[in-house]
């Protein structure tokens, strides 16, 4: 159910979708649980030209999107030629950014100006004139009797990390938020101001920073942070939301913004669904959840799958790939996706007609979620010349069809017994996908999982974390089922980062590209999904000890021949830290694997008598996670009294967090276990929801395997490594 104001825009909207061991207590309570101030700011334009300056020529204006409504906010004359005069250095925020008048009179005072000789001076004043503060639609909300002891944290037996996940638990009262409804704005024909926002019924959890409205493919991962901190009626209310823009849309889109109701993101929400019930055993959800998750997977079918022969069997499968009906910049990133196509600095300009199918490709980037990645590029370069030989609307994802697939198997199994025709129809489609996964992406020579290029009709060489997916969700190959020696192989790129690299397991191993989603950027999702596939495996493939590299060889020898598509030395490279951070580690050979000790890794726990291989990595990967977190929040001026004090001024003022008390930072690298990932099209962000809700669920889970890590010290002089204790 909408609010009535905006009964009118869905209505519009809906027209134009229809076209093509510790104590069980603790002594301090570490948490802050009061209901923050939710300040919100105007950003001050700050172009970097003179304000008397005319802007550039501009490239002709893309077409109208049919599924975007109205004319500030679309990709148009105002949202093109602000983003051309760059007034903010994030472009979303601006499309973030309510009017201050009707829409009728913001493009009237925008059509006062002759485009070939507007300032930017001119632009200033009609942005500080005619719109508000970004995010002024939305509040702070109250989470009502919150608990600052929930059960999971007597599962952490060390006293810090015990001490750090409560403080993270208390993070979702900051992240709460719910619609200002006072400031939405009214429909689009008549009303007193034009917004972008979504505006939901019930409360949710943002991500944070920039992203300050409710995510879809985020979601998941906050939910299973949500569901260890026994926030029920959060999780409850994040679904209500979800199926009210089903109601409303007939999908759910990529974010809570009008400018995303083009493309959607990986399709999660049955897999929400299925764990809030197993774990509240609330099954009175399911008489709204179970139609509209019909809904929900009968518009990825219709929207998003194609049949796909294939050249190894020659056998068919319908198959799902991401593939939005675009052909204009994205509003929230319109400049940079502008720039890809029309900046001389990339080559010629693209053609009105190359620059739309590369708008597509973008947009269908973003709603994969992994915007941007060598993965997809025809031909990975550095930069946006990279990004223009994207080819994900002709890839087949491995992420995507294995999420689809657990998806439809979950679906049966909430039906159960009550409906025997829908869960054996849904049982039948999986069954179709996994057949599908299994011709088309994996490799048993190789045993990983690549994906299945249309263009080429054959399967990429790519190695990604994507390859992991497959087994999280139970599609566990034969190959890897007979034996010990080949299931720890489909995870041997798992263990060489453990003992090559001091961080996490990183989304690829392409580190010249500067995309988030390549190394050496690491993130929290794919180290949840890793986890669990590890944890997927029968176990009688797990018992046997990790294996070690023979004499003169790395840990990369232990990966099976041809899997990454890259020599040794063409793997990135580990700096040292201190005097010689200019210099890397040893790229090849024994002294490679610097990480490595006796029955573990450098911050990956301490090792058991007996311990198979899968429970070791489990362990490495689970501590090393909670290492980057944890030191990256200390490094950024977080502390705990009478565990962890705070590092000094001096040493803060490196990081630039003086005035800080400790960032959760969306994505990491694999390099560092003190510092945020970096690269992309926006600066790092922190609050961070997946990443915290990634921290709850391995400090519920791993907690009596976490050990406290070995922070690295930010000033050498000062002490070569700092004990999580003695910080």
């Amino acid at each position: 159910m909408v609010t009535p104001k905006w009964v009118a825009l869905v209505s519009l909207l809906r027209l134009a979708l229809a076209a093509p061991q510790v104590p069980t207590t603790t002594t301090t309570n570490f948490v802050e649980t009061s209901v923050p101030t939710l300040t919100i700011s105007t950003s001050v334009p700050s172009p970097t030209v003179p304000l008397t300056a005319t802007l550039p020529s501009q490239a002709p204006l893309p077409p109208v999107q049919p599924w975007c409504i109205g004319q500030i906010f679309c990709p148009g004359a105002v949202l093109q030629t602000v983003n051309i005069a760059q007034l903010y250095s994030d472009p979303k925020t601006f499309v973030d950014k309510p009017t201050s008048k009707s829409a009728q009179h913001v493009l009237a005072d925008f059509a006062t100006f002759n485009l070939t000789t507007v300032t930017e001076g001119d632009l200033v004043n009609f942005v500080d004139n005619d719109f508000l503060g970004e995010g002024l639609e939305l509040e702070a909300a109250v989470l009502t009797n919150f608990n600052t002891n929930p059960a999971f944290l007597s599962n952490v037996t060390d006293p810090l990390l015990n001490a750090f996940a409560q403080i993270v638990d208390g993070y979702w009262t900051q992240l709460a938020r719910n619609t200002n409804q006072s400031a939405v704005c009214d429909d689009y024909t008549n009303g007193e101001c034009e917004g972008t926002l979504i505006p939901l019924n019930h409360t949710f959890i943002v991500p944070g920073g920039r992203f300050r409205e409710q995510y879809y493919w985020d979601s998941y991962w906050i939910i299973q942070g949500l569901l260890k901190s026994e926030l029920y009626p959060i999780v409850n209310a994040t679904l209500q939301n979800f199926m009210d823009e089903i109601d409303d849309f007939g999908f759910i889109p990529n974010g809570g913004r009008t400018y995303y109701l083009d493309r959607s993101q990986p399709p999660l929400f049955v897999n929400m669904v299925y764990d809030y019930v197993v774990v509240t055993n609330d099954t009175s959800i399911l008489q709204r959840a179970l139609p509209l998750a019909e809904a929900r997977l009968a518009w990825w079918a219709s929207k998003r799958t194609i049949e796909v022969t294939s050249p190894y069997t020659n056998r068919s499968y319908m198959l799902a790939c991401y593939s939005v009906n675009n052909s204009a910049p994205r509003p929230e990133s319109y400049i940079t996706d502008y720039l890809i196509a029309n900046d001389p600095a990339n080559g010629t300009p693209l053609t009105q007609q190359e620059a739309e199918a590369l708008y597509g490709e973008l947009a269908s980037a973003a709603e994969s979620g992994w915007d941007f990645t060598a993965r997809f590029e025809m031909f990975p370069q550095f930069g946006d010349p990279g990004l223009r030989t994207y080819n994900i609307r002709n890839t087949i994802p491995i992420c995507l069809n294995s999420i689809l697939y657990k998806a439809h198997t979950l679906l049966a199994d909430l039906y159960g017994d009550s409906n025997s025709t829908a869960s054996a129809a849904h049982l039948q489609i999986a069954a179709n996908i996994r057949a599908g996964i299994l011709d088309l992406m994996w490799d048993a020579s190789k045993l990983a999982f690549y994906d299945f290029n249309l263009t080429s009709n054959a399967r990429n060489s790519f190695f990604s974390a994507a390859t992991y997916y497959p087994v999280w969700v139970g599609i566990i190959p034969d190959e890897v089922l007979s034996s010990q020696s080949n299931a720890f192989g489909y995870f041997a790129a798992v263990n060489l980062v453990m003992n090559k690299y001091n961080g996490t397991v990183p989304t690829t191993f392409v580190d010249w590209t500067g995309q988030q989603w390549d190394a050496p950027n690491t993130w929290a999702p794919h180290q949840y999904i890793i986890l669990e596939a590890l944890n997927a495996l029968p176990p009688n493939l797990t018992t046997n000890a990790l294996p070690t590299p023979g004499f003169g060889q790395s840990t990369y020898a232990l990966v099976p021949s041809g899997q990454l598509n890259l020599t040794e030395s063409q793997l990135p490279g580990q700096p040292l830290r201190g005097a010689q951070a200019s210099q890397n580690v040893t790229a090849t050979g024994p002294g490679s694997d610097i990480n490595t000790l006796n029955g573990t890794v450098v911050n990956g726990g301490n090792s058991s008598f007996g311990e198979g291989w899968a429970t070791t990595l489990g362990r490495e990967v689970a501590n090393r996670y909670f290492t980057s977190a944890l030191c990256s929040w200390h490094a950024t001026g977080g502390s705990i009294p009478g565990l962890l004090p705070r590092l000094p001024n001096s040493e803060l003022n490196l990081t630039g967090s003086v005035n800080n008390t400790g960032n959760m930072y969306e994505k990491f690298s694999m390099l560092n276990v003190d510092s945020s990932g970096s690269g992309g099209e926006y600066t790092v962000q922190a609050g961070f929801g997946w990443t915290n809700g990634v921290l709850l669920w391995v400090a519920a889970n791993y907690g009596q395997l976490l050990v406290a890590p070995v922070c690295p010290a930010l000033v050498p002089s000062a002490g070569s490594a700092s004990s999580g204790a003695a910080a």
